[in-house]
């Protein structure tokens, strides 16, 4: 039976507070260890994505050998809906998996494969472990738990029973109740815990991580020149600017040497060093955005960076917000994530009269396994 699968990547990740699909797990992000999942299993000829507007040029990029890559709707059954209008005509079956649910075994997308060969729909369960009850106006029923299950992805059934389901317009809250809905039964195969949702924060807390906090330090005096240009947090201020082998961004630097120092892998001399030529005048923001890819391709998701400026002038504090996108932006993290404090030295020492700008940064990075 030849079979397409679909990866779900549309969500919005309201419960989670960030976009879950992007957490690293090793070294690799949540929806790519799902698409990988599929792509790789043997019973699987293609995989196709719909992913989320913020979602679909990381996807197009990185989804490597995938069938299609498409925008997702509103819904999940929208989102399901495009993708099985992208299905080639010669697949005889089509499976819908969740890009949260990153951990799902290879026993789990056979089994469901053979069992839509079998009986033309199919789910993967787990029994559940808790009492349940089912709440109404009178108060609280309890359930008999015995008889039910957890229903997890991928779901999958042949096309012709999806093509029906979907010519309905009816919307569910998976695929097996789309079918059901239109009188498609679905068997149920043995699931597996470990094949969890990512749907809150919390749930990360099931997983192994590694917090790591990295430091980092730079200190650039004024330029001479009235004409340099001043850069401070990847933002451009009046000059002159500080002095230095590239745009001498003290604040940025000092970023990248936290990042760099939290995940083992030495500092911005090892890897931009002011003897080469290629630096000369180089936007300090390449250097940040390089960092944050270097981290990244070793599974680090950064948590929160602080970072504290130490001039007379100019007035960072006036432009803090500006600063803090700045940051993010070149990192790839949301703005609450980033902190910016300045002072000044009081008169004292040089930075004090004003002869340079320093800049302190910590930076927490983590690694799930």
């Amino acid at each position: 039976m030849r079979t397409v699968a679909v990866l779900l990547a549309a969500g919005k990740s309201e419960r989670f507070g960030l976009d879950k699909l992007q957490v690293r797990l090793g070294g690799h992000t949540v929806w790519e260890r799902a698409f990988t999942a599929l792509r790789e299993h043997p019973l699987i000829e293609a995989v196709g994505v719909v992913a989320s507007d913020g979602l679909l040029d990381e996807c197009k990029s990185n989804a490597a050998g995938a069938l299609f890559v498409e925008k997702g709707g509103a819904s999940r059954t929208e989102s399901a809906r495009i993708g099985f209008g992208r299905v080639p005509d010669w697949a005889e079956a089509v499976l819908f998996h969740d890009a949260a649910r990153p951990f799902v075994s290879h026993r789990v997308i056979e089994s469901v494969v053979r069992a839509v060969e079998s009986h033309g729909a199919a789910f993967p369960a787990v029994p559940v472990a808790d009492t349940v009850k089912e709440k109404s106006d009178d108060g609280f029923r309890t359930l008999d738990r015995s008889r039910l299950v957890a229903v997890q992805t991928p779901q999958g059934a042949r096309v012709e029973h999806f093509r029906r389901a979907f010519a309905s317009g009816a919307e569910a809250t998976d695929d097996a109740a789309l079918l059901e809905a239109d009188g498609v039964p679905s068997v149920a195969v043995e699931g597996d815990p470990a094949n969890i949702k990512l749907t809150r924060q919390e749930d990360l807390a099931l997983l192994q991580a590694e917090v790591r906090t990295g430091m980092g330090y730079d200190v650039h005096r004024v330029s001479d020149d009235p004409a340099r240009q001043m850069w401070l947090g990847g933002v451009l201020f009046p000059g002159p600017g500080l002095e230095g082998h590239s745009d001498a961004d003290a604040v940025l630097h000092a970023i990248v040497d936290a990042l760099l120092g939290a995940a083992g892998l030495g500092d911005i001399g090892d890897h931009y060093p002011n003897t080469d030529p290629r630096w000369k005048g180089e936007p300090s923001s390449t250097f940040l955005k390089e960092t944050a890819q270097k981290l990244a391709a070793e599974g680090w998701n950064v948590v929160n960076i602080d970072v504290s400026v130490i001039a007379e002038k100019p007035k960072l504090s006036e432009r803090r917000t500006e600063v803090r996108s700045a940051i993010a932006g070149l990192v790839g993290i949301g703005t609450e994530r980033v902190s910016v404090k300045a002072t000044t030295n009081e008169g004292l020492g040089s930075i004090g009269r004003g002869e340079g700008i320093a800049a302190y940064a910590v930076a927490t990075i983590k690694r799930y396994s």
